[in-house]
C-alpha cells in the first residue's frame, strides 16, 4: 500500500503525467429522504429534499447532470423512496440515465444493498459514490477522484476531503464538521471511490457504528481503544489516521484533497441553501473560457 502520509493532492484536469485515458467508473447517489420530519423539506414546504431548488435546478437533477456531463461515468444508480419525486425532479432525459433503487432502514444499509447489487453485476467497475445534496458537484471533482485512483493503484477505498484553510478563504461564511488531524483540518466532501469489493469493508464498519451509536463502547472495542483516542485527540496525522483506519478495516483507504473548495458546501440547513446559492451565482457569473 502507498503512504498516504502526504494525502492524494489534486492535479490539473489536464493531468498528462497520468499517460493514459482514465477509466469508466459507476456513480451511486444516495437520495433517500429523511421522512415526513425532514427540516429542509418541511420548511420549503415540499415533498422530498431533492426536490429544493439551486439556481433554479432541483438539486438532484443539478449532482445527476454533472455526473451524466463527466465521460468518466458509465451508469448511474440513485437509492431514493420517491421514484416520481426523482423523475420530476430531474426531467425525462435525465430520469432515463438513471437506474432507481429502494432504500434500506438507514443510509448505511442502502449504501451497503445497493454497492453489493452494483457489485455482483459488474465486479470489475469502480463506484462513485455521493448525495444527492451534493448541490454543487461538478465534473471537474468527479475527474479529480478518478484521476487519483489512477495514481493509486493499490488502493480500495478513496475518500475526498478539502481542507479547512482552502474552503475558508473561499467561503469564510461556511460552517462544517471539521476534523483535526495533527496540524491539519480538514472536512468531507461526500464524494467516495470503491475501488474493489474489499471497499465495502467500510461501508459495514459505518452501518455497525450506526446500529451502536448509543452504546459506543461497542464501537470503541471493534475499532480499538488506543487508535479511536488518538483519533478523537487529533493526535494522527491526516495519513496516519489513514493508515490506521486501514488496518483496522481491512481495507487500503487513502485521502483525496479536492482542488474545489465548493465541494465541501452540500445543503443540510437552509443557511447551507443560502450559501449553495450565492456560490452557484457567482459560478454562474464567471465568463467563459
Amino acid at each position: 500500500m502507498s503512504r498516504p502520509d502526504s494525502a492524494t493532492h489534486p492535479a490539473s484536469i489536464a493531468d498528462e503525467a497520468v499517460g493514459k485515458a482514465a477509466p469508466r467508473v459507476r456513480a451511486l447517489v444516495l437520495a433517500a429522504s429523511r421522512g415526513p420530519d425532514d427540516p429542509l423539506a418541511k420548511a420549503f414546504g415540499l415533498p422530498h429534499k431533492c426536490l429544493l431548488e439551486v439556481a433554479g435546478e432541483p438539486m438532484l437533477r443539478r449532482v445527476v447532470r454533472a455526473l451524466a456531463c463527466a465521460p468518466e461515468i458509465a451508469d448511474i444508480a440513485i437509492v431514493i423512496d420517491d421514484e416520481k419525486a426523482a423523475r420530476q425532479a430531474l426531467g425525462p432525459e435525465l430520469a432515463a440515465r438513471a437506474r432507481f433503487l429502494p432504500p434500506k432502514d438507514s443510509a448505511s444499509a442502502s449504501t451497503l444493498a445497493a454497492l453489493e447489487d452494483l457489485w455482483r453485476e459488474q465486479p470489475d467497475m469502480p463506484v462513485l459514490v455521493t448525495t444527492g445534496d451534493h448541490a454543487l458537484l461538478s465534473p471537474e471533482m468527479i475527474r479529480e477522484m478518478v484521476r487519483a485512483a489512477m495514481r493509486e493503484p493499490e488502493a480500495d477505498l478513496l475518500v475526498g476531503l478539502a481542507a479547512r484553510e482552502k474552503v475558508r478563504r473561499a467561503f469564510p461564511e461556511v460552517k462544517r464538521t471539521w476534523l483535526k488531524f495533527g496540524p491539519d483540518a480538514v472536512t468531507s466532501c461526500n464524494l467516495f471511490l470503491f475501488r474493489s469489493a474489499q471497499a465495502l469493508n467500510a461501508a459495514r464498519f459505518w452501518q455497525q457504528v450506526e446500529r451502536n451509536r448509543k452504546k459506543p463502547w461497542r464501537i470503541a472495542r471493534a475499532f480499538g481503544l488506543w487508535p479511536l483516542i488518538r483519533l478523537l485527540l487529533g493526535w494522527a496525522t491526516l495519513g496516519q489516521a489513514f493508515e490506521l483506519a486501514s488496518a483496522r478495516l481491512g481495507v487500503r483507504a487513502v485521502p483525496v484533497l479536492l482542488s474545489l473548495p465548493e465541494a465541501a458546501v452540500d445543503v443540510d440547513k437552509p443557511e447551507d441553501l443560502a450559501l449553495a446559492e450565492r456560490i452557484a451565482a457567482r459560478l454562474n457569473a464567471r465568463p467563459e473560457d
